[in-house]
C-alpha cells in the first residue's frame, strides 16, 4: 500500500494548528491574534484565515487537538498497565497524563479553554472534550464510576499543582496537596 503523502494545505493546517497550541498557551484566547499564530507558524495570517474563518475556529481546532493528544497518552499508558485491572489501567493513564502535562502547553490551552467558556462554541468544545475523556476512561479502563470520578479530579488538582509550581515548594500545604500524586518536572518552550 502506498503511503499517503499530506498536500501542502493539510501540512501547513497541521502547523498552524501546534502553534495555536503554543501561541494560546502562552497569551490565551482574548489576547492572541491570528498574525501571532501566524507569525509563530511561519506563514502569513492570510493563509491561516483561509484554513480557519474566524479566531474562535482556530481556537477550537487548537482544543481539539489537545485532547486528541491526550486519548493518545491515555492509549499508551493503558497499554503500559501491568496487569490490565482497571485500577492499574487508571493508575498507568495517570503516570502517562502527568508525562503529558509536563508540557505546558498542553496543560496551559485546557486551563486558557476553561476560561474562555462564556463563548459557546468554545464551551461546546470543553463539554465535548470532557466528555470524550470521561467516555474513553470509562470504557478502556473498565472502572466504576466513582473511581473515573476521581481520575478525572485528580486531573484537574495537577493541573492546578503544575500551573502553580506547587511540586517545586516545600512548604507543608503544598506538601499535603501533592502527597502521592505523580509529577513531572515542565517542559518550557525555549
Amino acid at each position: 500500500m502506498k503511503e499517503r503523502v499530506l498536500s501542502t494545505a493539510e501540512e501547513r493546517r497541521g502547523a498552524v494548528v501546534s502553534s495555536a497550541i503554543a501561541s494560546f498557551a502562552r497569551g490565551g484566547f482574548h489576547t492572541v491574534t491570528i498574525a501571532e499564530v501566524a507569525k509563530h507558524a511561519g506563514i502569513s495570517p492570510a493563509y491561516v484565515s483561509k484554513l480557519f474563518s474566524s479566531k474562535t475556529q482556530l481556537f477550537v481546532a487548537a482544543l481539539e487537538e489537545c485532547y486528541r493528544r491526550i486519548v493518545d497518552a491515555l492509549e499508551r499508558g493503558a497499554e503500559a498497565s501491568e496487569d490490565g485491572s482497571p485500577d492499574a489501567v487508571l493508575d498507568a493513564m495517570g503516570a502517562a497524563y502527568a508525562t503529558l502535562i509536563a508540557d505546558r502547553d498542553l496543560l496551559a490551552i485546557q486551563v486558557h479553554a476553561q476560561s474562555a467558556t462564556a463563548d459557546p462554541v468554545i464551551a461546546r468544545t470543553v463539554r465535548q472534550g470532557i466528555a470524550a475523556l470521561t467516555e474513553y476512561v470509562a470504557a478502556r479502563s473498565r472502572a466504576d464510576g466513582p473511581a473515573v470520578q476521581r481520575f478525572m479530579a485528580y486531573g484537574q488538582l495537577c493541573h492546578l499543582l503544575t500551573a502553580i509550581d506547587a511540586f517545586d515548594s516545600d512548604a507543608e500545604w503544598a506538601e499535603t496537596l501533592t502527597e502521592g500524586i505523580r509529577h513531572m518536572p515542565a517542559r518550557r518552550p525555549s
